[in-house]
């Protein structure tokens, strides 16, 4: 699988996939990812595979860059990593066979700023993606449930200023 053999090329220390911008190395690892994978095949076939995977991205990513309410967020962002690493990740979580790559949720949201209307935003572009590929509503659920407690790493409130 091309997903695959991308992961272990990122992780062999081979040059930036076509399209991506050079990152700073950090340790690649499975555990990354944020949740474990579902056991058996059974979600991989309710997402479609990594057609469907693919096209779910796509769709969330899009949808999310063109929304104006959280566009903002992703201004200088390599979408081309981007749209590589949730295909990886969900591949990954859903168990179709795929190694993640990408850094840890806290790391690879640090400073970005993202709200609890961001993250809703983004959910929001999710379920429809999901729903446009067909993926039966419990399958939608139980992504959800895995993808849920990434959130506060994820997330991060900012804390008022103290008064003097």
């Amino acid at each position: 699988m091309l997903i695959f053999v991308m992961s272990s090329a990122l992780a062999a220390g081979l040059p930036t996939p076509p399209g991506e911008m050079p990152v700073t190395p950090y340790t690649q690892a499975d555990a990354n990812a944020g949740a474990v994978p579902f056991h058996g095949d059974a979600m991989w076939r309710a997402f479609h595979g990594a057609e469907g995977v693919a096209r779910v991205v796509d769709t969330t990513i899009d949808r999310s860059v063109a929304d104006k309410r959280i566009s903002d967020i992703f201004k200088g962002q390599d979408i081309v990593r981007l749209r590589r690493l949730l295909r990886e990740q969900f591949c990954y979580i859903l168990n179709g066979g795929c190694a993640y790559s990408g850094r840890t949720m806290a790391e690879a949201h640090k400073n970005m700023g993202i709200q609890t209307a961001d993250f809703s935003a983004l959910v929001e572009h999710l379920q429809a993606a999901m729903r446009a590929e067909h993926v039966d509503f419990r399958a939608q659920n139980r992504l959800l449930a895995k993808l849920a407690p990434m959130k506060p790493d994820v997330q991060k409130r900012f804390k008022a200023a103290r008064p003097l």
